[in-house]
C-alpha cells in the first residue's frame, strides 16, 4: 500500500498530537519487496523499543530468550520463551522492563499478503490471542522457518520474493495450526473479500468512517450490500463490528495516552464528549475516566515502586 513503505532515513509520519508514534517500514533499495526479516540485533534498536508506537506494518516475533513483559494494547504479557507473537497494523505496543530480549522478527506490509489472502484472517486470530508458547519441536519448526526468511531477506538471490511469500504463508499456516487458529487459506469469495475491506477500513487508528453508511460509501457498495456480505462472512452484521472498533480504540487512547476524555472522544468520532460517555459505559459498563483510573492503578500494580529491586 502507498505510504506504508519509506526509503532509509526518511522520518517517521507525525501522529496526532498526544497519540504514540507511527512507525512505516523502510526499504533497503528502490525496488525491494515491503518485507524485512532477522534478529533483533540486525533489524535495529526499535525491534526493542520500550515506549508505546504504532506500525503501518504486520509484525512476527520469535522470542528465544529475555525477560520482561510485551504489553500490545490492554494486554500485559509476560515473556516467557519460546514463544510466537504477531502485532497487528494499529495496535499500541511496547517492551517492557525487557532484559536480554533475543530472537527474531518478520516485519510485512498489507500489499505482502497479495498472493494468500486467507492470511490476514490468521494474523488476526494469533494476534488476538495471548503469546503461543512453543514446545521443544515446535520452536525448532518456528526457528527454522524465521532462519530461512532472514537468509532469504539479507541475500536476496533471484527470485528471493516468491520464496519470501511462500515461506511467509507456510509459517503462517503452521503458526496457526500451532495456536489453533487455522483458517482455509484459499482465496475468499466476493462476500468474505468486502468482509475483509470493511475489517482492515475499520482496525486502527481508526477509520473516520464511524458509522456503517459512511464504511460502505468508502468500500463502493451499498449499505445492503454490505450488510449481508459482512453478515455471510462473519455471522455478524457491521454495526455491532464497528462499535466495538470504536470502542477498542477509545481503551487504547485511554490507556496509552494523556489524551484528555475529550479529545478522545472527538479521535473516536464522538463531536458530543457527554454522548461519548454514555455510548463508552454502556458498551463497557464503566466511564472513560473509570476506565483510565483502573488501567492505571492496575499498571502500578503490575510494575510495583519505581525503583524497586
Amino acid at each position: 500500500m502507498r505510504g506504508t513503505t519509506v526509503s532509509p532515513g526518511a522520518p517517521c509520519l507525525t501522529p496526532r498530537e498526544g497519540e504514540p508514534p507511527l512507525h512505516r517500514l523502510e526499504l533497503s533499495l528502490p525496488d525491494a519487496v515491503p518485507f524485512a526479516a532477522g534478529t533483533f540485533d540486525t533489524i535495529g534498536p526499535l525491534s526493542r523499543a520500550d515506549f508505546p508506537h504504532r506500525h503501518t506494518f504486520y509484525e512476527i516475533v520469535h522470542v528465544t530468550a529475555g525477560t520482561g513483559a510485551h504489553v500490545v494494547d490492554l494486554a500485559h504479557r509476560r515473556l516467557r520463551p519460546p514463544q510466537l507473537e504477531v502485532i497487528l497494523p494499529g495496535r499500541i505496543h511496547h517492551w517492557e522492563d525487557a532484559d536480554g530480549l533475543d530472537g527474531a522478527v518478520a516485519l510485512f506490509t498489507e500489499e505482502f499478503l497479495l498472493d494468500h489472502p486467507g492470511d490476514r484472517e490468521i494474523l488476526r486470530r494469533l494476534a488476538d490471542r495471548s503469546a503461543t508458547t512453543l514446545d521443544g519441536a515446535a520452536h525448532a519448526t518456528v526457528g527454522a522457518l524465521m532462519a530461512e526468511l532472514g537468509e532469504e531477506y539479507r541475500r536476496r538471490p533471484p527470485g528471493h520474493e516468491t520464496v519470501l511469500r511462500s515461506l511467509l504463508h507456510v509459517l503462517l499456516i503452521r503458526a496457526g495450526r500451532l495456536a489453533g487458529a487455522d483458517v482455509p487459506a484459499s482465496a475468499p469469495g466476493r462476500p468474505a473479500a468486502l468482509a475483509e475491506r470493511f475489517a482492515r477500513l475499520i482496525a486502527p487508528p481508526g477509520p473516520g468512517a464511524w458509522s456503517v453508511r459512511e464504511c460502505a460509501g468508502r468500500l463502493g457498495v451499498t449499505t445492503g450490500y454490505l450488510t449481508e456480505a459482512v453478515r455471510t462472512a462473519t455471522g455478524r452484521t457491521p454495526g455491532p463490528l464497528l462499535r466495538e472498533a470504536r470502542v477498542a480504540e477509545a481503551q487504547r487512547l485511554l490507556a496509552r495516552t494523556e489524551l484528555s476524555v475529550h479529545q478522545v472522544a472527538a479521535r473516536t468520532g464522538f463531536g458530543d464528549p457527554a454522548y461519548f460517555c454514555r455510548f463508552f459505559r454502556r458498551e463497557t459498563g464503566t466511564t472513560p475516566g473509570d476506565f483510565r483510573k483502573h488501567h492505571d492503578a492496575r499498571a502500578r500494580s503490575i510494575e510495583g515502586p519505581r525503583g524497586a529491586a
